[in-house]
């Protein structure tokens, strides 16, 4: 098993940017930034659930 400095963390959670001062062009690319990151993590997660899926299935037991 793992020892506990060789765990896994848990992300340190989205920390929003200040703002304020941000051109308007600016913030659109941010934006644009954020919804690239937010298309990733949620590629990453279908993954996850189809491999889930896919092990669930492999190891189903079979129906009468």
């Amino acid at each position: 098993m793992f020892e506990e400095e060789q765990r896994p963390r848990r992300p340190e959670l989205f920390a929003p940017a200040a703002l304020e001062g941000w051109s308007e062009e600016a913030l659109r690319a941010y934006i644009v930034a954020l919804q690239a990151e937010i298309a990733r993590a949620e590629a990453a997660l279908a993954a996850r659930q189809a491999q889930r899926a896919a092990a669930e299935a492999l190891f189903r037991k079979p129906s009468a």
